[in-house]
């Protein structure tokens, strides 16, 4: 019934925030049954596949969509796993540039996806474009850029583009080289055309541009061929990108000059300088090559650092394990040999090699690498323990429980490199920027062409040649582009190593502007393991006869009350009697016949409405829940009976926790089922802001609802299934670690260890992260509002200056070199 509940409610949140979808991959369309394309017989009972983009495909085998040619899923994922991420992915297609979407992580059969069915060797994605998958380092058809494997692997990195794009760097800077020294002679009055005997000037200028020929042509054919490949693809694609801008300019410059040297007679005087020669641009365009491959060298090398989180991580599980059989006999094996049940053997200074069960030994264990405590953690037989974190001093012998992809570690690998992928919805903006900038660029420099070629000093053509390539180069909306993704990148890894799971990059932005963070009291605020603190027995029972027939009424419950209650009497060894005809009520409380008498426990409106409540135990029971504590009341046969007080200790972590948030402004909101009295004993204890008490799985939904109807943007913390649907409703979800499977999946951020200093980690995380992105696109923005009048030629009527496409290139890779530099300070952050 909780599951359906959770269900209901992640449809309605999926309702609200999709409702202008596209219609037909819209969350708020269900699949559509008995259509055009439901290949499903009426009656079928197996797993039914759905697409993800296209609800109304319906068929009983993934055979492919029909509309689409997309891979179908099972019915009931589609739902769950964010369809409208993949409608707003469909609707960017339309949109040319745009195709880089919202929170896509890995897009499998879309049109930019080229890995064919059953392909299991390494994949490429570019990190701006998810969509794009290729089985080769091709380059993004979208933005051009390199694309970058999709998993990472421990092992030695492909370096395959950046090995190709340093060696044409080298070799070109090498021809380079004399070309910008001949170039810069005129600039500093050296004439190097007289080193070239000739009787004839005209001789001379032609043999220099021979020699400039020479020089230039491998620089432009083959150091910057991979610029024109991707150019002309821009275009054929009408992705229009940084390399269309390069490719044009480059082109241009070249081609003009290489008409100029063979056919130099064609060009009226307004292409001739004062010499009367034609002046030729191999310098300006090999230089601006040659630059441009430093920029790809310096961001690739840049954008492989940003990895390092998720390297650091697989780095973390030991190749190896002892595995251990049943006459001791210890063997060294792979990590791929363990299976579940295995057991293992971690000796001191080892990291463990899987998650799984301690069945002997003691040690303290460095979990810090995981949870990014930095105090080891005591472990004794029955804990549990985590693959990658570090043994201490001690042996331990383990049972394997999670292995391979299972493992805590191997998920977190899994969700960190999602989590890169993803686009923040500030990146929405950016790509609509980007999708009219180039085509803007380039009317730019067609204009600035033509008014240098009608009001430009002599030679006119020749600075209207020169600033319209300045213009093109110097936009290159490279920064631009990388300025999201670099930051989302770094910091989702910076989180991960400090034990902050960002599911995607929108719950990372979304984490800034939340002003209230709602917590559930047991497991979040608490530790989660009520002890027994008091028995007070009526009517002629003794203590322990109370405890056995409570212990046998709770032996059925799940509740952490029921789980100290059932503890306590075992650790007495009383014999619990067993019970039968249990029945429960949601919230109040259960009953049962034990040893033919009938036992009820459960809160006082519970006892009121079995008409068993005992006024003058009802102010006991207050005494104690000022104190903080949960008071239990017990009825035998219709008659009070007694009380249990239970007592959840407050984790030594939540005092700083809530003072740090109150700091940064946050309001403290704490829910709980437990009675008003003890919700407020503990809420005083703790300075929390607001208190719910009494509160039902329903009324945790409904209470967000009404702070987000006030204005407030919530963030809600929480580790159970009753949480799932306010974890859903809530604007930022964030699920304790040590929580349900199910609290996690409806959660947008995992704190691996669940206190609420992970949540102070990650407001910070979310505040740096958004900072930081700002900041690279300030930059970015700035540089080519200032850059392309620049180089357009506006301060020439008052300053003289022009921007030479040198320099030109020289500012252009710099800028998106110094994007990923700003981004890469994320590592250094302090959380």
């Amino acid at each position: 019934m909780k599951h359906d509940m959770h269900e209901e409610e992640r449809k309605r949140e999926i309702d609200s925030k999709h409702a202008s979808c596209h219609s037909a991959a819209n969350k708020n369309e269900k699949p559509t049954k008995g259509g055009k394309h439901d290949k499903v017989p009426a009656g079928y009972s197996g797993t039914v596949y759905v697409c993800p983009m296209h609800p109304e495909v319906r068929d009983v085998e993934d055979s492919g969509c029909p509309i689409c040619k997309m891979s179908l899923k099972p019915e009931g994922t589609v739902v769950e796993d964010n369809v409208a991420e993949m409608a707003e992915m469909k609707d960017g297609h339309a949109n040319c540039h745009g195709t880089a979407n919202t929170e896509v992580t890995s897009v499998k059969g879309g049109k930019y996806d080229k890995v064919p069915a059953g392909y299991s060797g390494t994949v490429y994605v570019c990190p701006m474009h998810p969509e794009v998958r290729d089985v080769e380092n091709s380059g993004c058809p979208i933005c051009g850029m390199a694309l970058e494997p999709e998993t990472a692997t421990i092992g030695k990195e492909d370096t395959s583009e950046l090995d190709d794009m340093t060696r044409r760097f080298w070799i070109c800077t090498a021809l380079t080289i004399p070309l910008f020294l001949y170039a810069m002679s005129d600039m500093v009055g050296i004439n190097l055309d007289s080193l070239i005997q000739s009787d004839q000037s005209d001789t001379s200028a032609q043999i220099a541009q021979w020699i400039q020929l020479a020089l230039a042509t491998p620089v432009v054919l083959w150091g910057a061929a991979p610029f024109f490949v991707r150019g002309w693809q821009s275009i054929k694609s009408r992705n229009l990108n940084m390399f269309t801008l390069i490719a044009v300019g480059v082109g241009a410059a070249f081609g003009f000059s290489l008409v100029a040297t063979f056919l130099p007679d064609i060009f009226p005087d307004s292409f001739r300088g004062a010499s009367g020669q034609v002046g030729v641009y191999y310098e300006a365009a090999a230089v601006i090559v040659t630059l441009v491959l430093l920029g790809q060298v310096l961001e690739l090398k840049a954008r492989s650092q940003t990895s390092g989180a998720i390297r650091a991580l697989l780095e973390l599980a030991p190749p190896t394990a002892r595995r251990v059989d049943e006459n001791d006999v210890e063997t060294e094996v792979s990590l791929d040999e363990v299976v579940s049940g295995d057991t293992l053997r971690v000796k001191p200074g080892e990291k463990l090699p899987v998650d799984g069960t301690v069945l002997d030994g003691n040690s303290n264990v460095d979990e810090s690498m995981v949870t990014g405590e930095p105090l080891p953690v005591a472990k004794t037989a029955g804990d549990t323990v985590t693959g990658g974190t570090v043994n201490g001093t001690g042996t331990l012998l383990i049972e394997a429980v999670d292995v391979g992809d299972d493992t805590v570690l191997s998920k977190i690998v899994k969700m960190v490199a999602e989590a890169q992928r993803s686009r923040a919805p500030i990146q929405k903006l950016v790509d609509k920027v980007a999708g009219w900038f180039v085509p803007i660029v380039l009317i730019c420099s067609v204009i600035t062409f033509i008014v240098w070629a009608m009001f430009g000093p002599a030679p006119a053509m020749a600075f209207a040649l020169v600033n319209a390539i300045a213009v093109l180069i110097i936009a290159c909306p490279c920064a631009l582009g990388l300025a999201t993704p670099m930051s989302i990148m770094v910091g989702t890894g910076k989180g991960a190593q400090n034990g902050v799971l960002i599911k995607n990059a929108e719950a990372l932005e979304s984490m800034e502007k939340v002003d209230t963070i709602v917590v559930d009291k047991t497991g979040t605020l608490t530790a989660g393991k009520p002890e027994l603190t008091a028995i007070e027995a009526l009517g002629g029972l003794d203590e322990d006869e109370l405890l056995v027939l409570v212990a046998a009424v709770e032996s059925a419950s799940e509740h952490p009350l029921a789980e100290a209650i059932v503890k306590a009497a075992k650790a007495k060894s009383l014999t619990t009697a067993k019970a039968s005809d249990f029945s429960s009520t949601t919230g109040e409380g259960a009953q049962a016949l034990v040893n033919g008498k009938q036992v009820a426990v459960g809160n006082s409106k519970f006892m009121q409405r079995l008409d068993s409540f005992d006024s003058a135990l009802s102010e006991r029971a207050d005494k104690r829940r000022k104190d903080g504590e949960t008071v239990i009341f017990v009825a035998v046969d219709g008659q009070a009976a007694g009380l249990i007080s239970v007592a959840d200790p407050i984790k030594p972590s939540t005092n700083e926790a809530i003072s740090l948030l109150h700091k940064a402004g946050l309001r403290v909101v704490m829910l709980t089922g437990d009675n008003e009295i003890t919700a407020k004993a503990v809420a005083s204890k703790l300075n929390i802001d607001e208190v719910h008490a009494d509160v039902s799985p329903e009324d945790k939904n409904r209470i967000i609802k009404e702070l987000q109807n006030d204005g407030k943007v919530v963030a809600m913390a929480g580790d159970g299934i009753n949480d799932a649907p306010a974890l859903a409703q809530s604007d930022v979800g964030i699920a304790m670690g040590t929580g349900t499977d199910v609290a996690m999946e409806s959660a947008g951020i995992t704190l691996v260890k669940g206190d609420l200093m992970g949540i102070v980690r990650a407001h910070k995380l979310s505040h740096s992260t958004m900072r930081n992105i700002r900041q690279n696109l300030f930059f970015a923005f700035i540089y080519n509002a200032l850059g392309i009048p620049v180089a357009a030629g506006v301060l020439y009527p008052f300053f003289g200056l022009l921007l030479s496409p040198m320099i030109a290139a020289a500012a252009m890779s710099l800028s998106s070199v110094s994007v990923i530099g700003n981004a890469l300070r994320l590592r250094r952050l302090k959380l």
